[in-house]
């Protein structure tokens, strides 16, 4: 249970807890903002602060990320969903694109652009319920495709990439396509292997409403005639996230939590490194104790769980409402598995501190001896 005082430890998937010294600073901000006399939801996109508050957020993102030059940061809207329609757009030159089945969200992609390219699949682990990973030497990749698109981490399922592919490797010169939504800035990125990353800003960088995409040079300029100009990567790029209004407050937000990360050190790793040694701290705390037990389990393949995403089930499932009660009583929220699925999960961003998963573990160990 929290400390006397604290808040409460939220397990959200997402919109997700955000890391409290950003909130605080937020709300010291929100009726003026650094003496502009401004609340930041009050001021023009283009007027000079706010293009202060956004060439910060794009340069602290780049480092964070470690993106190199050839690739455009795009502040937009729209989240995950919007992608999957944005991408086709841009980048499919109406023709065919692969995609790699592993949950939930991949299957959304894949549906969504079936509408605007020929969408295939290359690989997909539905036989066994989206419990692992296809091996990327079968996935069938068309000499053809403009793209291959994948879900980096499946937030519903519990499933995450530990390794990017490496698809030149495969034979195919295809750019990959991720959407890392739920697990960016968590670890690093191999952008070497990577075309566009795109993501909803909701789960690790800041509130719903604004979506990241970093984008690489080669691949803007290729949009189909009905994409619509507010969604044309070459625009936006050229317009520096600035051909519409942006969601101005999402980007503040995601900015002060880009500044959090950066300043955040484990030993002598800092930023994403650092995130990166905690994530994997929290998750194996969380899974060793459910290995550890007959009342819990996890069904994911040990080799690709989710570090952000944890799926669990009580054996005797009779008890679920009961432990949910309990975990709300104890201070700790939204534990309830997606209704697709169900079960229990239990997000653990980058937000989430190890005191959080270990108040989990000890709620977990304490329900199981007193229901046994």
């Amino acid at each position: 249970m929290p400390a006397p005082g604290t808040r409460p430890y939220n397990f959200s998937a997402g919109p997700a807890a955000m890391p409290e010294a950003v909130l605080r600073r937020a709300a010291a901000e929100m009726l003026d903002w650094q003496g502009s006399g401004m609340s930041v939801m009050e001021m023009s996109h283009r007027g000079k602060e706010f293009g202060v508050i956004l060439a910060q957020a794009e340069s602290d993102l780049r480092t964070l990320l470690a993106v190199p030059d050839q690739f455009h940061i795009l502040f937009m809207q729209g989240g995950g969903l919007g992608e999957n329609a944005i991408v086709p757009l841009n980048l499919s030159r109406g023709g065919a694109a692969d995609f790699v089945i592993t949950g939930s969200w991949s299957i959304k992609s894949h549906k969504e652009a079936q509408r605007y390219c020929a969408a295939r699949i290359a690989a997909s682990n539905a036989a066994d319920g989206h419990l692992s990973l296809p091996d990327p030497a079968g996935w069938q990749i068309g000499a053809d495709a403009a793209y291959v698109h994948l879900c980096s981490n499946e937030t519903i399922n519990g499933i995450e990439f530990q390794q990017l592919p490496d698809l030149a490797a495969l034979g195919s010169k295809a750019p990959l396509v991720i959407d890392f939504s739920s697990h960016v800035a968590s670890r690093p990125v191999d952008w070497a292997r990577v075309g566009l990353a795109f993501g909803g800003a909701q789960k690790n960088l800041g509130p719903a409403g604004l979506t990241i995409v970093v984008v690489r040079d080669d691949l803007l300029g290729h949009a189909l005639e009905i994409c619509p100009s507010a969604f044309n990567y070459k625009i936006v790029a050229d317009n520096r996230s600035m051909y519409n209004t942006p969601p101005t407050w999402g980007i503040y937000m995601a900015g002060l939590t880009f500044q959090w990360l950066r300043e955040q050190t484990e030993g002598a790793l800092t930023g994403v490194e650092a995130m990166a040694q905690r994530n994997i701290a929290k998750a194996r705390l969380l899974y060793d104790f459910i290995d550890g037990s007959d009342f819990y389990l996890n069904k994911v393949a040990a080799d690709c769980r989710s570090r952000m995403n944890v799926p669990f089930f009580l054996a005797d499932e009779s008890r679920n409402d009961a432990f949910l009660a309990g975990a709300r009583a104890a201070d700790l929220l939204q534990l309830k598995g997606h209704k697709s699925v169900g079960g229990m999960r239990a997000s653990i961003y980058n937000a989430m501190p190890l005191e959080g998963v270990q108040a989990l573990v000890n709620y977990m160990r304490e329900f199981e001896r007193s229901h046994a």
